[in-house]
Formats: structure tokens, C-alpha cells, sequence
């Protein structure tokens, strides 16, 4: 059976187990499989398989088949400069979180030497983005669920990068001044997860999906270690009442931005006596 074929069989059953992508999904989980550029998978398109080549192959593809998501099943996942390791223990990194690095790094420019922590980091990618594309910066990490920050810290040592690490609800254990929270809070209602992708609803963790008010406690809880901004991804369709509740706690130059495809996404606002010049 020639590499064709297994990408051609590859690409038949996951459009037939219903993924999204299939023909792309196949390439890179062949490409994966085979120690191959998904342009090789093309220049070597007639040549036969090995059985342990078949074998390597159907193996990712049945557990693709099986919705299990595509950066798990990979074990690694592309965030702006990163490269992540990925697996259950945290959500996969999504393409809308990096436009919430790019408003923190906007926010910063003009400090120096800024202080920032990520509530609820996951994975790490956001924290370790900032602390990449940010030398100078110093960078926090908090997440409550222990699996998720030995991935982090996984991901931190793969990619030499010094991010301080601390298990926790939200800011406990942490005192300011910061000069930037940033979160990517569980901001999917219960009764919405039924209706959502297998890949989500069945394999991602549940408590980093599932909203339990995280969102407005961290808009009470970063009062207490804030002098400068508060970024939070949210969900689209609740960026208004963010923006209110943020507005109703006293904060300033509270402001909605929208994802690239045109999604209300990233609400940000200042708290502080000095309101901010950049």
C-alpha cells in the first residue's frame, strides 16, 4: 500500500467520523507518524509503507477517529512563537488566546521592567509567550489544578523560559503591585456544553471549560495586587456584561476587542489611583 493510499484511507475515515478537517488532519498526523514535512508526504506520494509505517499511522488516526483532539493526539501544539506540549491536563491553546498576549504586550510596552501574572495558565501559553516575547518582563503563573501546572512547568523548562509557578485559586498567595493580570477563565455555561465539538465536550478538562464564576471573582480578586491592567478572554456573547461589571467595580478605560473573526473576545480595563498614559 502505497503512502497515497494510507493518506487517501486516512482522509475517508475521519471525514466519515465526522472531524472537521479530515484531509489536513491526515497529513500532519502522517506526516507525525512517518517522520515526515507534510510536502514529503506529496514527493514520496508512491512509495509503499512499511507494516510498522501502517501501524504508526492507523494508530494516531483511530484515536483521531475517536474525536480525540488533534493537539493531544499530536502530544505538541503551535502558539504564536511556541511550540507546547499538549495533552488532558489542560485545554488546547486556541488561535483567539494569542490575540490576548498581543493586547498584554501592547499594554506593556511603555514599562520598563513589568510584573504580570497569568490566572489560570493551563498550559502556559500565555504566561510563557509574554515571558518570550517580553525579556525584561517578570512572569507569575497561577492555576488550582496540579496536573495542569506540571505541564506548564513542562513547557517552561522545553522552551527555556523562567516563569514563577504557583498552585492556587486565581491570586491567592500572591501580593503586588502587578502591572498586568491576564486570564483565559472557564467562561462555558453549563447548559451550553452538550452543543459543543466531541473534541471539547468529551477530552478537554472540564473544570477549564466550564464557567463557576471565576470571571467575576478575578474582577474583585485583582483590586487587591493591581496598579496597572486586567485582560480577560471571554466568551462572545458575554463581553458586554464583562465590560459592565468591570465598569460597576470602579475600574477605567474598560474596552472590548474583537478576535479575527470579528468575535467580541478580549475585554481589558485599568484599576489603579494613576491612570496608565500608553
Amino acid at each position: 500500500m502505497t503512502l497515497g493510499e494510507v493518506l487517501k484511507g486516512a482522509t475517508d475515515y475521519l471525514a466519515s467520523r465526522g472531524v472537521e478537517s479530515p484531509r489536513r488532519d491526515a497529513e500532519l498526523l502522517l506526516a507525525r507518524a512517518l517522520r515526515l514535512s507534510r510536502i514529503e508526504l506529496y514527493t514520496q506520494y508512491d512509495r509503499p509503507l512499511t507494516d510498522a509505517e501502517r501501524a504508526a499511522a492507523r494508530a494516531l488516526v483511530q484515536r483521531r477517529g475517536k474525536r480525540e483532539p488533534l493537539a493531544y493526539v499530536l502530544g505538541d501544539w503551535d502558539f504564536r512563537r511556541l511550540t507546547l506540549k499538549t495533552d488532558a491536563r489542560a485545554l488546547v491553546p486556541r488561535p483567539e488566546t494569542e490575540i490576548v498576549v498581543e493586547r498584554c504586550l501592547a499594554l506593556l510596552e511603555a514599562i520598563e521592567s513589568p510584573r504580570v501574572v497569568d490566572v489560570g495558565t493551563g498550559s502556559g501559553a500565555i504566561a510563557l509567550a509574554i515571558a518570550q516575547e517580553r525579556l525584561n518582563a517578570r512572569v507569575w503563573a497561577t492555576d488550582s489544578s496540579p496536573a495542569a501546572l506540571e505541564l506548564a512547568r513542562e513547557n517552561a523548562e522545553a522552551n527555556d523560559l523562567a516563569v514563577e509557578f504557583r498552585e492556587g485559586d486565581l491570586l491567592a498567595g500572591l501580593d503586588g503591585p502587578f502591572d498586568l493580570v491576564v486570564s483565559n477563565p472557564p467562561y462555558v455555561e453549563a447548559g451550553e456544553l452538550d452543543a459543543l465539538e466531541p473534541e471539547v465536550r468529551d477530552w478537554e478538562p472540564r473544570e477549564a471549560l466550564v464557567a463557576d464564576g471565576q470571571t467575576e471573582r478575578l474582577v474583585h480578586d485583582a483590586q487587591r495586587v493591581l496598579v496597572g491592567w486586567l485582560v480577560l478572554e471571554v466568551h462572545e456573547a458575554r463581553a458586554r456584561i464583562v465590560s459592565q461589571d468591570l465598569e460597576a467595580a470602579g475600574y477605567a478605560s474598560v474596552a472590548i476587542v474583537q478576535d479575527l473573526a470579528g468575535r467580541d473576545r478580549v475585554v481589558e480595563a485599568w484599576w489603579g489611583t494613576t491612570q496608565s498614559t500608553h
